[in-house]
């Protein structure tokens, strides 16, 4: 379990810490800035990678909306939920911790949003916590849908993280202008903490939304996506 629980803890530190350290250092630097984007490509780009690196070790889950997805469909045991979720929000919070001190090293470093992810004045759109709530469920119920579908025994194998990347890129390319895209509870988590105030306020929602989407997406591929 120690094993399972390192490679989840370092494929989230990866993701939070690429992901989110692409919206930080490299979305708007000057004149060369990767932009929404780059950034979308960079959060894909952090699990594809991770998931070939230690996917066979732990399932490269390291979301634990995908977790509680996973556990939902029956393809992951419920008594190994709280130490994946423990390992996951770890690896969050020392990434967003790590991306902080590289971050402040700048000379006329603000620590701004952060790439926290929020709602109403505090979405990248102004959209509402009607459109954050919705946009979280619906895209986190794909994402488990496609991530059950690209695991699935009928599909070649090996290919399934660049499927699983590439739809956390879509994701972004789609989401960002109304959350900052969450989709996962502890890259939310580790951002907000640093931010704190209004981040705090609204972590709540990125918990809330992902794991309810994550656990309808589940329902709907064991009925539509299972063997019979």
């Amino acid at each position: 379990m120690f094993k399972k629980l390192s490679a989840e803890f370092l494929g989230t530190f990866w993701l939070v810490f690429g992901g989110c350290g692409s919206a930080v250092l490299a979305a708007a630097f000057p004149e060369v800035g990767i932009g929404l984007l780059g950034v979308s490509f960079a959060f894909g780009l952090t699990v594809l990678t991770m998931a070939y690196a230690v996917g066979g070790i732990s399932g490269g889950h390291f979301n634990p909306a995908v977790s509680v997805g996973l556990t939902v469909a029956g393809k992951f045991p419920a008594s190994s939920l709280p130490g994946y979720i423990i390992a996951q929000v770890a690896g969050g919070i020392v990434a967003a911790a790590a991306l902080y001190l590289v971050a402040s090293g700048k000379a006329d470093f603000q620590l701004g949003g952060f790439a926290a992810n929020g709602y109403g004045e505090h979405s990248p759109g102004s959209y509402s916590l009607t459109s954050a709530l919705v946009i979280e469920v619906l895209l986190t119920g794909f994402f488990i849908f496609i991530i059950l579908g690209a695991t699935h025994g009928r599909v070649p194998v090996g290919f399934a993280p660049i499927a699983i990347g590439l739809t956390l890129t879509l994701i972004h390319l789609i989401s960002i202008p109304v959350t900052n895209t969450s989709v996962n509870p502890a890259r939310s988590t580790g951002q907000a903490l640093f931010v704190g105030g209004w981040a705090l306020q609204q972590l709540w929602l990125f918990w809330l939304a992902p794991i309810v989407g994550a656990a309808i997406g589940a329902v709907i591929w064991k009925v539509v996506g299972e063997d019979d």
